[in-house]
């Protein structure tokens, strides 16, 4: 029997196992080349001799840490909160470390941070990229070394593989909703040109016009994603077309900023004007009215994120987009 004193070894461990030294270090970088049978005994010695796996060591041979970047565009939306959350479970799942940061909407933020990043040798970035982000330098941190997988957001012609909702399906579905209704006196509010997802929600909501055959021109009107940007749009739209009887909102929570200037010029959300937002965030079954809204699954993203991750360390080829589907949740505030 192994004395308890003094510092345990990998060689501790392969001896107490009954394996080799090899299929130990396999074990502890979550190889999948280990049968069940000679993990579980590894797992048992380790736990059996208290042995502490040194990561920091480990990265030094190999070059590269068990750290993930998750580089997220705003954590004040509660949306990338779920997000967050989504990757973190199936970052875990393969063994690696998430390590998240907030970049606010700043792209020199970014750069920063990402170049900070770089000095911890993160095994790979995963973005949610500001806006103005540029495709040579997200091309040249892939070239100096670091996978970088893209989500939610699309940097044009990027090397990066991206996951994203089906952003054009979802803002088509939820204005075909509206247009089914016989209502046609419609807007687009919030969200901002400088955004991949901006430009394919709006898309979404422009083709469901033309195949319901509606071809004057409609009220779009651009904001920040926050509640404050859905109030200074709806105090715009009320005034450039007054007799709007419904609003397709970039998100949830421009919904939310719509709703209460709604109710401060005397209007009822749902019954004189209804709404459609994006995300299906919890509060938006539990408000009143509670609101419909397109459901993108964060977990999902997570999920569909986290294979391509592990098809880049493996050096494999990953699809270069993921579209991950979305459902309309219709609840009273467009019944």
């Amino acid at each position: 029997m192994i004395k308890k004193t003094g510092k345990v070894t990998i060689w501790d461990v392969a001896k107490e196992a009954q394996v080799s030294k090899s299929t130990v270090s396999l074990v502890l970088t979550n190889s999948d080349k280990v049968s069940k049978k000679s993990k579980d005994k590894v797992l048992s010695a380790i736990e059996k001799l208290g042995y502490v796996y040194n990561r920091d060591a480990a990265a030094l041979r190999s070059k590269r840490s068990n750290l993930v970047a998750l580089v997220i565009n705003d954590l004040t939306n509660p949306y990338s909160a779920q997000l967050a959350v989504g990757l973190e479970k199936h970052i875990l799942a393969l063994g690696m470390l998430p390590m998240l940061v907030n970049i606010a909407e700043d792209v020199e933020r970014q750069k920063q941070v990402v170049k900070t990043l770089k000095e911890y040798n993160v095994a790979a970035f995963i973005m949610c990229p500001a806006p103005g982000t540029e495709q040579s330098w997200q091309d040249e941190l892939i070239e100096s070394g670091f996978p970088v997988i893209n989500i939610m957001r699309e940097i044009p012609f990027s090397a990066a593989p991206c996951i994203l909702p089906d952003n054009k399906k979802g803002t088509h579905v939820a204005t075909s909703h509206i247009l089914s209704q016989g209502i046609d006196d419609i807007a687009f509010l919030g969200g901002t040109s400088e955004i991949s997802d901006y430009h394919e929600r709006l898309s979404g909501f422009l083709s469901a016009l033309k195949q319901f055959n509606i071809h004057d021109k409609k009220c779009v009107i651009e904001a920040p994603t926050n509640r404050q940007g859905g109030r200074e749009a709806f105090d715009k739209l009320i005034t450039q077309a007054p007799s709007t009887q419904a609003i397709i909102c970039f998100n949830d929570v421009i919904a939310y900023g719509v709703i209460e200037a709604m109710r401060q010029h005397g209007l009822e959300p749902g019954k004189d004007i209804k709404v459609v937002g994006f995300d299906d965030l919890e509060d938006s079954r539990l408000m009143l009215p509670s609101l419909s809204t397109i459901a993108i699954n964060a977990d999902e993203i997570g999920k569909r994120t986290c294979q391509v991750l592990n098809e880049l360390l493996n050096q494999s080829t990953p699809p270069v987009r993921t579209l991950v589907d979305i459902n309309l949740q219709i609840r009273d505030s467009s019944k």
